[in-house]
């Protein structure tokens, strides 16, 4: 592995630009032949099947627990009892500070670290690199707890977890259970959401619809449920992308089913019925439901959970828009309609809240808002103007922006040549500032905020650190990881292939990010 250092701002640009065109270039070569291949495949699903309607059921019985298939040496998966305390799981970690990231977007879902002492500026070569694995297909990035990463990938025919130890990559056991999910429009068909680590156990949501709760130690299973089914999901254009979360002894999930019979996404225009399963709670012990709320259809968002007043929310932005609702009982607060009316587009930024204000954004036209919310409803405190010819605020994709200080920061943008990092004033929208790459470096990111500093990671995989500021664009270091080159004829590749579209985590002093086919861990807190 090098990391790419040129001598001079303008010899990295230049490098950087080289290798993501000739990325850029390889990835487009026959994507209209895929495109038409996979849209011909999806209108002949739906018309054949429609949505996933049917009664109660649980994935095929033959589901378990395996060991390590790798070749090189692992050791073989313990019972239970042999990797618990009486406090719960036994803690591997053997570094002396810092916290575990056991959720989608760390600990308060939020990609903020309350970690400190981190290196800045960073070495002329890079932070070191303490280990890397290679990745089965997948877009999700795993969970920490106990000293344990918990990563789903799929292998084959097999939606997998592995439990690794989070300071070497060293694999524990993996679980794996059969999946014969495809992406409706060519994406790749592996898990999207994050696995959830509650206490001993762990929770894992597929793509195809797949509901897993897991003995954290060893893998064994503790219930399991095919939520598509069960609830009559119709394929959204990605699968499942939504990761559960935890309340008491609550899972609440965003499902969206529709009654028996109805039409797929594309026979009915995007005109899907709902039927009352927008939003499911099922105790997370026992996997029974306890409630479920509206006719709201699912997205790619991540629902958050907030106090504000002394009361508990929950808030979801489903495929409609915004949902408020009590987390306990399922009581809807309100209904915010916040999406973009072209049928290819999606939600998919987790909800953003500050103090008894909720912020929500979307890419493929109509932009941001920000709600004051209170019991029962309402109050718009800014949005962009929905017409699509008029400038927005912020309009995040894929990324969850972050609040700092009454500031919002974020990738806005849908692609890449409209693709910036930008700094907002939370309760008027004002743009503070943009930084937007040259046109043969710009790409897409997501953020981790940490000791002072954003961390950068690029979709093509160039990493940067900046220094957190609300009046100027602040750039402390930037690195890109390569492959080692086999012909000293060619440019070397990066380390981390595109799609890097998933927020780095960071555990103890560890920072970890992911590309399409590999996860990396590098120190960026020394020990």
């Amino acid at each position: 592995m090098q990391s790419l250092r040129e001598s001079g701002q303008q010899g990295y640009i230049s490098m950087v630009a080289r290798i993501v065109i000739r990325t850029r270039l390889r990835e487009k070569e026959g994507s209209a032949v895929m495109l038409t291949r996979n849209l011909l495949l999806m209108f002949v699903l739906t018309a054949l099947f429609g949505c996933a309607n049917g009664g109660p059921t649980t994935a095929d019985d033959t589901t378990s627990p395996t060991t390590a298939t790798e070749p090189q040496p692992q050791p073989q998966p313990q019972p239970a009892a042999s990797d618990s305390a009486p406090d719960g799981l036994t803690d591997l970690w053997t570094r002396q500070k810092g916290v575990d990231w056991p959720d989608f977007l760390g600990p308060n879902r939020d990609s903020k670290s309350s970690e400190t002492g981190i290196i800045s500026p960073w070495p002329e070569r890079g932070l070191k690199i303490v280990w890397q694995r290679e990745l089965h297909t997948g877009y999700g990035i795993g969970s920490i707890s106990k000293g344990r990463l918990y990563q789903s990938e799929r292998q084959g025919n097999k939606a997998t977890l592995l439990c690794l130890k989070a300071e070497t990559g060293e694999e524990l056991w993996r679980f794996q259970y059969p999946t014969d999910y495809e992406d409706l429009l060519g994406y790749n068909n592996g898990p999207r959401c994050s696995p959830v680590i509650d206490g001993e156990r762990v929770y894992i949501y597929g793509a195809e619809g797949m509901l897993h709760c897991l003995q954290a130690g060893n893998g064994e299973v503790l219930w399991k449920l095919d939520v598509n089914t069960k609830y009559g999901v119709c394929q959204n254009f990605f699968g499942i992308g939504s990761t559960p979360i935890i309340e008491g002894d609550l899972l609440i999930c965003m499902v969206g089913g529709s009654p028996p019979g109805s039409p797929g996404l594309y026979e009915s225009g995007g005109r899907i019925e709902g039927n009352g399963t927008g939003i499911v709670a099922f105790n997370k012990l026992t996997g029974e439901a306890k409630y479920e709320i509206t006719d709201e259809l699912a997205s790619y968002s991540s629902p958050q959970l907030a106090t504000i007043n002394g009361r508990r929310w929950c808030f979801m932005f489903a495929r409609g828009g915004l949902v408020g609702f009590e987390p306990a009982s399922g009581k809807v607060d309100f209904q915010y309609p916040w999406r973009s009316i072209k049928l290819e587009s999606v939600n998919a930024a987790t909800p953003i809240v500050a103090g008894n204000e909720v912020f929500v954004s979307e890419t493929y036209t109509i932009g941001s808002s920000l709600l004051a919310v209170k019991p029962g409803g309402y109050e718009l405190v800014w949005s962009d103007d929905p017409s699509p010819r008029k400038p927005k605020a912020m309009m995040t994709h894929w990324n969850t922006g972050i609040h700092l200080d009454g500031n919002l920061y974020a990738c806005s943008g849908r692609n890449e040549p409209d693709a910036d990092l930008r700094c907002i004033d939370w309760k008027t929208g004002e743009v503070q500032w943009i930084a937007q790459l040259p046109p043969e470096t710009r790409e897409r990111s997501s953020l981790l905020y940490v000791d002072g500093h954003f961390v950068q990671l690029g979709e093509y995989g160039s990493l940067k650190l900046i220094r957190a500021n609300p009046k100027k664009y602040e750039l402390v270091s930037e690195m890109m990881m390569l492959r080692e080159a086999t012909n000293p004829a060619f440019e070397p590749r990066p380390l981390l292939k595109h799609p890097a579209w998933a927020a780095p985590i960071l555990s103890h002093g560890l920072l970890y990010v992911r590309g399409d086919d590999r996860l990396v861990c590098l120190e960026l807190i020394p020990d």
